[in-house]
């Protein structure tokens, strides 16, 4: 049988949520040169945007995905493949549903990092959730003894799709490995992505897919992306960039948004072209002060 692998960013931010930068054209034109074969538009309770990007991704050569990032009584949830906007403001496990509904799948992001209104462990619907023992012992604590009662049909849980396991926002790896053995313990798939609100952001972490049954990635649908996170097909590919890397990077990103901004003649070409270069110079002064940090924490050791 024949199989491809397909390269996803499925947690991306356009100018069309309040906190966005970049227009979907743009972010499209962005993915497709990096080599990303499709990217989900996941702006914050609302949808327009990304329902727009998956429709004309096929002109810059991605698969269509529509998705929302949905503020839930609990913390955030990605709903990837939805067409329409999942309730707003209800409990974690009645989005979940709602998503499922939908046709879409749903994706934990950002888990446990409460500052990004990441979901608490215990909110995530999962088949044991009155299990506490087993949740105190997995977060390093003493009880419990994992013992879980068999659930019947009529209490079965309808449960995440996949969990986000690396976020390249982050700025220390505890989340994301907290995440990741979340994930280990429940058996749910994990992605990767960029949750990029600037364009030189996109891609800096994503997640490759196996698609059986498809000899290449043109023929690859939404359906066959959703399906391979169900199974958990999944690879994770991210991590911090070295200074040089990065700076390759945004000076990329910031030619290629002035290019866009000189063809489509928007006036804020100029500031947005400001602002990238503002924004890489804050980034190359974090990664550096991130690169003394970590040579202190190595001379500690031999202190």
């Amino acid at each position: 049988m024949s199989r491809v692998t397909v390269s996803v960013d499925p947690h991306v931010h356009s100018e069309g949520s309040y906190d966005g930068h970049e227009p979907v054209e743009l972010i499209l034109e962005h993915a497709a040169e990096i080599g990303l074969d499709a990217v989900v538009i996941t702006d914050h309770d609302v949808i327009r945007e990304s329902k727009r990007a998956a429709e004309i991704a096929p002109e810059y050569g991605l698969i269509g995905i529509p998705g929302v990032e949905v503020s839930t009584a609990h913390g955030h949830l990605l709903a990837i493949g939805v067409d329409r906007m999942p309730p707003r403001g209800r409990p974690y496990d009645e989005t979940v549903r709602a998503v499922h509904e939908l046709g879409g799948v749903a994706v934990v992001p950002h888990p446990f990092q409460r500052s990004r209104h990441g979901v608490r462990r215990r909110n995530i619907p999962t088949p044991d959730p009155g299990d506490e023992g087993d949740r105190v012992a997995a977060d390093g604590e003493s009880g419990g003894t994992g013992a879980v009662d068999e659930v019947g049909e009529a209490d079965a849980v309808d449960e995440v799709d996949a969990i986000e396991v690396f976020n390249a926002w982050l700025f220390t790896g505890n989340r994301n490995r907290r995440a990741r053995r979340f994930a280990a313990e429940h058996g749910y798939p994990g992605v990767a992505a960029s949750d990029a609100h600037h364009l030189q952001y996109v891609g800096r972490a994503f997640t490759d897919l196996t698609i059986e049954g498809r000899a290449s990635a043109a023929a690859v649908t939404v359906d066959d992306v959703l399906a391979a996170i169900r199974r958990g097909t999944t690879t994770v590919e991210g991590r911090r960039a070295p200074i040089r890397m990065a700076a390759k990077h945004y000076v990329g990103a910031a030619g290629r948004r002035s290019a866009y901004y000189a063809r489509t003649g928007a006036a804020r070409g100029v500031k947005a072209t400001k602002r990238t270069a503002v924004d890489g110079a804050a980034a190359a002064k974090v990664a550096a002060l991130q690169s003394v940090h970590r040579t202190r924490r190595l001379l500690s050791w031999f202190a």
